[in-house]
């Protein structure tokens, strides 16, 4: 396992068009500091397929692509209908940003020991790991940790084209202020979590 980075920002930028786009029901899992954790192998459209992390402090864009209820555990996957159906088509609301604070890189040996441990601190099934593991075996997988904050009111932007496809990484086309936002976790309650991931990480 390689530890790529602990990341403890330093500065505090008043506004960003950086955003890191996952599925809507993980941003909201964040947003509700129901997890800190998320995984990445990399994207169709990521240089050379590959993932790596452009920007620690970045938006967390919601999109409904390839979310599905089968891969999620049943106590998220009833709600991606509901979340889906209030989402209007041409535009993005953002509600969150965050800080990526620490960024693990495992092979496939080392991530197969530790996925049914770190199963609790995640919303998907064993099924959607499995997928995710076994796509490319021959890359690594990136374990992120975030810790979100809550805008002062939603954002809402026009959707772009430039936005579509399987990427990560999006540049939005304007910046969203990010002053007066709100931790979603307190600092204990963060670092008790990353303390915990780490030690099934064994780092």
């Amino acid at each position: 396992m390689t530890q790529i980075s602990t990341h403890l920002s330093t500065v505090n930028p008043l506004s960003t068009s950086h955003a890191f786009k996952e599925w809507m029901i993980a941003v909201k899992a964040l947003e509700q500091g129901k997890m800190i954790l998320l995984l990445r192998k990399g994207g169709i459209r990521e240089l050379g397929g590959h993932f790596s992390v452009e920007h620690h402090r970045v938006l967390l864009y919601p999109t409904i692509e390839h979310q599905k209820p089968e891969l999620l555990k049943p106590e998220y996957a009833s709600q991606i209908q509901t979340i889906a159906s209030n989402t209007p088509s041409n535009e993005i609301t953002m509600s969150s940003w965050a800080d990526i604070t620490h960024i693990f890189k495992l092979n496939f040996l080392e991530t197969e020991s530790i996925l049914e441990p770190l199963s609790s601190f995640h919303i998907w099934t064993k099924q959607w790991v499995d997928d995710r593991l076994n796509y490319k075996p021959e890359n690594p997988l990136y374990f992120l940790l975030l810790r979100t904050y809550l805008l002062p009111q939603s954002m809402s932007i026009p959707f772009d084209n430039r936005y579509k496809g399987c990427r990560s990484w999006i540049d939005l086309n304007q910046s969203i202020a990010l002053k007066d936002s709100s931790a979603v976790l307190t600092d204990n309650q963060y670092n008790q979590q990353v303390n915990q991931i780490r030690h099934l990480l064994n780092v």
